[in-house]
């Protein structure tokens, strides 16, 4: 049985609780991926997902940002972010993880191994470890 360890990504991008939204949208804008983990200390506090921070913000903020975008994207990541996410630990099966994602509508899971951050899976990783499967 495929395991979420067998297909986590295990180069995390994390992000300060304290950190400026503009930090995150500049991640965000030069990276292939949505979701930020979000902590303090090293341990896992949150996530701050692409369509959060987009939420927060008019998706037009580059072409011409009014004051209030502005104002928005100096807010601190704690201000947005989704706090105490589910997490899943390396040993679930991806079928557990996939129903976990399907039921609570998120599009991803941190993993932690005995408290530890150690990886994310995504919706497109479970899909595609399914596809590989079959």
């Amino acid at each position: 049985m495929l395991k979420i360890a067998d297909i986590m990504t295990t180069r995390i991008v994390t992000i300060d609780m304290d950190d400026r939204l503009t930090i995150a949208k500049e991640i965000f804008d030069n990276a292939p991926f949505h979701h930020l983990l979000v902590t303090e200390e090293n341990e896992l506090k949150g996530m701050l997902s692409e369509r959060d921070l987009l939420r927060a913000i008019s998706p037009n903020v580059d072409a011409n940002p009014t004051t209030k975008e502005l104002e928005t994207l100096q807010k601190r990541v704690h201000q947005v972010m989704t706090r105490d996410p589910l997490t899943v630990a390396p040993h679930i099966s991806v079928i557990q993880a996939s129903q976990l994602i399907l039921e609570r509508q998120i599009g991803s899971l941190p993993v932690l191994d005995n408290g530890e951050l150690v990886g994310i899976v995504t919706w497109k990783d479970l899909l595609a470890a399914m596809i590989e499967a079959n």
